[in-house]
This record gives C-alpha cells, sequence and structure tokens, in this order.
C-alpha cells in the first residue's frame, strides 16, 4: 500500500524559501510518476511539478524558474524546493503518486496516490 507524507510547509514572507518534503512508502520495486499539487481556498486543485520514471520534470508555468522537484531514489522521498515565494502561492500543498513507467502529466487524474498535504502561507 502506498502511503504519502508531506512535511515542511509553514509561514514565510514573501520573497523567502521553503523546502517541501514527501516521504512516500510501499512504492519500491515498481516505477513511479510523483507530483506536487496545491489548492487554495476557493480554487481548483492546481498541479504544480512533477518527476517521471525516467526523470522528466515538467512545472505549472506559475512556478517555471523558482521552484525545483528533485527525488531521492534511495530515501524515497520527494522534495519541492520553493524560491521567490509569493503571495499567491499559499495553498494547501499535496504529494501525489502514480505507478507508471511512462509519461506523467499534471493533471489530477494522473495520480492514484495522494498524500494529507501540508500548508504553505506568504505573508507580504
Amino acid at each position: 500500500q502506498v502511503e504519502l507524507v508531506e512535511s515542511g510547509g509553514g509561514s514565510v514572507q514573501a520573497g523567502g524559501s521553503l523546502i517541501l518534503s514527501c516521504a512516500a512508502s510501499g512504492t519500491s520495486g515498481s516505477r513511479y510518476c510523483m507530483g506536487w499539487f496545491r489548492q487554495a481556498p476557493g480554487k481548483e486543485l492546481e498541479g504544480v511539478a512533477l518527476i517521471d520514471s525516467q526523470g522528466t520534470r515538467r512545472y505549472a508555468d506559475s512556478v517555471k524558474g523558482r521552484f525545483t522537484i528533485s527525488k531521492d531514489n534511495a530515501n524515497n522521498t520527494l522534495y519541492l524546493q520553493m524560491n521567490s515565494l509569493k503571495l499567491e502561492d499559499s495553498a494547501m500543498y499535496s504529494c501525489a503518486a502514480e505507478a507508471t513507467g511512462g509519461p506523467c502529466y499534471l493533471f489530477r487524474s494522473d495520480f492514484g496516490f495522494w498524500g494529507q498535504g501540508t500548508q504553505v502561507t506568504v505573508s507580504s
């Protein structure tokens, strides 16, 4: 059974940085696409970044150049380095995974496993 546990959220001033982590269990032995999604109050779920089993990374236009997704395969941990944070980056950030060796995209339907989320609040 796949379990995803996020950590690293918190409050930060605009322009600051945060690193989110997602500890994955139950993913050994298979190839996975893993990603980050976010949802702000009153807004739809937005795909932020993903990394597939081949190492291909995809980013939402809104975070390109500011966020970096990475994965530590030895420790089954996914990261999201967030720099130059903006007020509009405030949201609940969730880690997601899907067992696939093929390409994946920043659509909710591409992922079957989800974490509980970690809150990121950016203030002025």
